[in-house]
């Protein structure tokens, strides 16, 4: 099991580094009347970090949601 996760982890970082090597150019990104430009792949670094901590956030307040239901029944 542990080298599974070690070539799997190894794989993520190729495939990081490809990521990187080949999105170097630079893009203009609108959101909600601002613009900014910046390379491509911190765009893509941005937009996955944010869809990253969203699904967090939204995983932890439905667990909570759950938690407190479960609660609720075994009080009644």
């Amino acid at each position: 099991m542990k080298k599974l996760k070690l070539v799997l982890f190894l794989v993520l970082i190729l495939v990081l580094i490809l990521l990187v090597v080949q999105n170097t150019a630079s893009v203009q990104a609108h959101f909600l009347g601002f613009t900014a430009e910046m390379s491509l792949v911190v765009l893509l670094f941005l937009t996955g970090a944010l869809g990253f901590v969203s699904g967090l956030v939204l995983g932890f307040l439905l667990k909570s949601r759950s938690v407190q239901s479960v609660e609720k029944k075994r009080k009644n």
